[in-house]
């Protein structure tokens, strides 16, 4: 049966000027055929990778930078033209890409990385050890050289340690056959300090540092992307100016650039417009980071969530009362409305303070005078982002 809402909207998009006409350049797994200002780090990396053409192991290497710097664009760009090269020589090579962070766990590195391998491995039953040996024994079979990209390395050694980048580092003094190759790309700059020594000598024996980009050269990304993305004029050179700026007062962010343009274009679609302008822009910047707090809400604890609420009525309720003991007694009534016990009110000072190092609430030291000091705590965020979500409590209906 058809809606009549859906079918208006699907009509009203099939008829609307189109201004994004590729909008999987604007994402960020995106690798185009020109990466603009990153023609060192390219360059090296080639340089670095190149033996492997020639069956040799290359070294081992770390690449640091902050997010949205070009690391894992550079990395990708680079493996896809050597994969290339290798296939029309027929030198055996093989590449695996794994996201520790979206992994989430050792298991789930070592079974990604079995499949590189193609050594099928259940997502859980079989312990560690085992699976280890399951991809040792494929990566043996498989000969040639294995490159094994390790993004967000630094999540995978915080959550389960260094135990499983040491022995992959010593499997190729074993192997005859199959090698492998590590490139481990980290947004921590002070990563290596969580590493044991040895899996430091072993891992570190390249590394590339990617600097955040300027504004300058976010415009100039931008202008590339935008002639792959976008409609002829489907953009104002203000509006691209002032994404780019936007995006390095955020340490140089390309990936905020893009997402940027990317949500400016589909709200203008949505609206009619022929073009993104500036306006356009700073639209999509309030939705964004809009969409981001609202993510963030949903992901706290409940408690967490509770010592929140206990700030909006309290604010709510007397806008210059919002000292730590009256949030405190807030929170009680509604902790006993909800059924459950509350925290002590240490605890809850705790919770506030890791809300306000989200930048959720902000604290103020006063000083009452005969009655000490206490903190007194607002919102920094718009009331109606917590009254939406106190919408989706069930709890407290």
């Amino acid at each position: 049966m058809e809606s009549p809402a859906l079918s208006e909207i699907f009509n009203h998009f099939l008829k609307q000027s189109i201004i994004l006409k590729n909008r999987e350049a604007l994402r960020p797994d995106y690798v185009p055929d020109h990466l603009p200002h990153r023609d060192e780090q390219i360059r090296k990396l080639g340089w670095i990778l190149a033996p492997v053409l020639k069956g040799s192991r290359c070294s081992n290497m770390f690449i640091y930078g902050k997010p949205g710097t070009g690391k894992t664009a550079v990395t990708r760009f680079v493996l896809q033209h050597l994969s290339a090269k290798s296939s029309e020589i027929d030198t055996p090579l093989s590449v695996s890409y794994i996201n520790c962070r979206l992994a989430g766990s050792e298991y789930r590195v070592l079974s990604m990385l079995s499949q590189s391998v193609k050594v099928p491995v259940p997502f859980t039953g079989i312990a560690t050890a085992e699976v280890f040996d399951r991809f040792k024994q494929g990566l043996k079979a498989m000969g040639g050289i294995l490159i094994s990209v390790l993004d967000e390395v630094d999540m995978l050694v915080k959550a389960s340690g260094d135990k499983l980048l040491y022995e992959l580092t010593r499997i190729n003094e074993t192997s005859p056959t199959g090698k492998i190759v590590l490139i481990g790309i980290s947004n921590d700059l002070n990563f290596k300090d969580l590493l044991d020594p040895r899996v430091l000598s072993s891992l570190s024996e390249e590394e590339i540092v990617f600097h955040p980009y300027t504004a300058d050269e976010l415009y100039d990304i931008l202008l590339d992307r935008a002639k792959i993305a976008l409609v002829q004029d489907g953009v104002t050179e203000g509006a691209l100016r002032l994404c780019a700026a936007l995006a390095a007062a955020e340490h140089g962010d390309a990936r905020r650039a893009l997402d940027l343009l990317r949500v400016a274009g589909e709200l203008a679609e949505r609206e009619g417009g022929r073009a993104i302008t500036e306006d356009y822009i700073r639209k999509a910047q309030w939705k964004i980071e809009h969409d981001r707090v609202t993510e963030v809400l949903r992901t706290l604890p409940l408690h967490q969530r509770l010592v929140l609420y206990s700030v909006y009525f309290t604010q709510q309720e007397n806008p210059k009362e919002t000292l730590t003991g009256n949030i405190y007694e807030t929170y009680e009534r509604i902790c006993r409305k909800a059924g459950m016990e509350p925290l002590t009110q240490r605890r809850v000072s705790g919770l506030l303070n890791e809300l306000d190092a989200m930048g959720i609430v902000n604290s103020k030291l006063v000083n009452l005078g005969r009655h000490g000091r206490s903190k007194r705590v607002r919102l920094s965020i718009p009331m109606e982002q917590v009254q939406s979500l106190l919408k989706e409590e069930t709890r407290l209906s």
